[in-house]
C-alpha cells in the first residue's frame, strides 16, 4: 500500500523530483502527506492550491495503470527506499523517487559503462560503438545507454551479441517504445538486461524527458564513453552530467574533417580521457578484469599486429574521394568487409571520410 502513496505524490500537480524531496523532509513518508490534515499541509508552505485539492481527493485510480503494469512478468517498481534501488543512483542531487524496471533488477547494481553518441553516426562511429560495447560486455561490464537510434542502439546490440547484459534508460513510460522501430531491440534488452525509466506508465516521448533521463545514464555508470557527438547535442549533456557527478569521461578521437568528431575533441581538450582501445578505459577505472584474447576492439598488446595489417583496400584508395559503393564494385568485397577495413584504416589515420560518404588517403 505504501507504494501507492509514492506513486500518488508523484502524480500531484506542481510536485517535481526536488519538491518531492522537500516534502519528505517535513512529512518523512508520502503516506504521511496524504494522512495529514489540510492545515498541516498548508503550514508546510510547500503546496499550491491545485496540489492541495489533488491531495484531498486522494484518487488512487490515477495510479492503477502503474499497479496493473507491475503485475506483468518481469516488471518492477522500485522506490528510493527499496533494497533493490541502485545505491549509485542515490548519490546524485535528484535521484528518481520511483524507478520502473522491466527485466533483471540485479543488473542495475553491477559495474556499468555508458556508451553514448550521435543518432546519425558515421559508419566508423557505428562500428566503434558496437566493438567497444561487445569487448567490454565480454568482461562482465554492463553496457548502459539510451536506446536511441545510432550509437546507442549499436552499443546495446554489441553487448547483446556478446551474450551479455545491457541496460536502456528510456525517456517514456515502459509501456511505450521509442523509437518505435526498436521494439524488437527493447524486447531483447529486457530479456537479457533491463529497461528502466523514471516516468510513469503511459508517458509519451516528450522532448523534455530525454535530457532528464541522461542524468540516470551517467549516474548508474562508472564512466561515460562518447563515441561521436556534435558540440550541441544530448550526448554532450550526458558527458557534462557525468563530469559533474565525478564520473570518468572518455572520448574517441576522429578526423578533424568529421563534424561528429567536434564534441569528442572538445571533451578531450577539457580533460576527458582519449580512448583508442578498451585498455584505456580499464586502466582509468582500475578494474582488474581478465582481457579476452578475441576482443574486437584493439588492445595495447595487439597494436603491432594492428599497425602491420595490410588492408586490401589500399590499392583502391587515392587522394581522390571514392565511395563504398565504388569500392564494392571494384573489389568484389561485401559492404560489411569494406566498412570494417575502412574503420581500421581510419583508426590508423591512413584514410579519412569526407563529403559524407567518400574516402581518401591521408598519407
Amino acid at each position: 500500500m505504501d507504494l501507492v502513496y509514492w506513486l500518488m505524490l508523484l502524480k500531484a500537480p506542481r510536485v517535481g523530483t526536488r519538491t518531492f524531496y522537500k516534502i519528505l523532509k517535513i512529512f518523512e513518508t508520502p503516506e504521511a502527506v496524504f494522512l495529514a490534515s489540510e492545515s498541516e499541509r498548508k503550514k508546510s508552505g510547500l503546496f499550491r492550491q491545485e496540489t492541495l485539492k489533488f491531495l484531498t481527493q486522494n484518487d488512487t485510480s490515477l495510479v492503477q495503470a502503474d499497479l496493473d503494469w507491475m503485475q506483468t512478468d518481469g516488471c518492477h517498481i522500485l522506490t528510493l527506499i527499496d533494497k533493490d534501488y541502485p545505491e549509485q543512483l542515490k548519490t546524485i542531487i535528484d535521484p528518481p523517487p520511483v524507478l520502473y524496471v522491466r527485466g533483471d533488477v540485479a543488473c542495475l547494481s553491477k559495474p556499468q559503462l555508458a556508451i553514448v553518441g550521435s543518432r546519425n553516426p558515421s559508419a566508423g562511429g557505428t562500428q566503434n560503438a558496437y566493438d567497444f560495447a561487445q569487448s567490454l560486455a565480454r568482461l562482465d561490464i554492463v553496457i548502459i545507454s539510451g536506446m536511441a537510434s545510432g550509437i546507442d542502439a549499436s552499443a546495446h546490440i554489441g553487448a547483446l551479441e556478446a551474450d551479455a547484459q545491457t541496460i536502456a534508460v528510456c525517456g517514456t513510460g515502459l509501456d511505450r517504445i521509442y523509437p518505435a522501430k526498436h521494439k524488437s531491440l527493447a524486447h531483447q534488452i529486457s530479456t537479457k538486461g533491463a529497461l528502466i525509466s523514471e516516468f510513469c506508465i503511459g508517458t509519451s516521448p516528450l522532448a523534455n524527458n530525454f535530457p532528464r533521463r541522461n542524468r540516470i545514464i551517467s549516474a548508474l555508470s562508472l564512466g561515460t564513453l562518447v563515441v561521436e557527438a556534435s558540440i550541441k547535442s544530448g550526448t554532450m549533456i550526458t558527458a557534462k552530467l557525468a563530469a559533474d557527478q565525478g564520473k570518468e569521461v572518455f572520448a574517441i578521437p576522429s578526423s578533424i574533417h568529421n563534424p561528429l568528431s567536434q564534441g569528442c575533441h572538445q571533451l578531450i581538450k577539457q580533460g576527458a580521457k582519449l580512448v583508442e582501445n578498451t585498455d584505456d578505459i580499464l586502466d582509468e577505472l582500475q578494474l582488474n578484469l581478465p582481457i579476452q584474447k578475441n576482443n574486437s576492439v584493439i588492445s595495447k598488446n595487439s597494436k603491432k599486429e594492428f599497425n602491420d595489417h595490410p588492408s586490401v583496400l589500399l590499392k583502391y584508395l587515392s587522394y581522390d574521394a571514392i565511395s563504398i559503393d565504388e569500392m564494392v564494385e571494384k573489389s568484389n568485397l561485401s559492404p560489411q568487409v569494406i566498412t570494417q577495413e575502412l574503420l581500421l584504416l581510419e583508426l590508423k589515420h591512413k584514410a579519412v571520410k569526407i563529403n559524407g560518404s567518400g574516402y581518401v588517403l591521408t598519407k
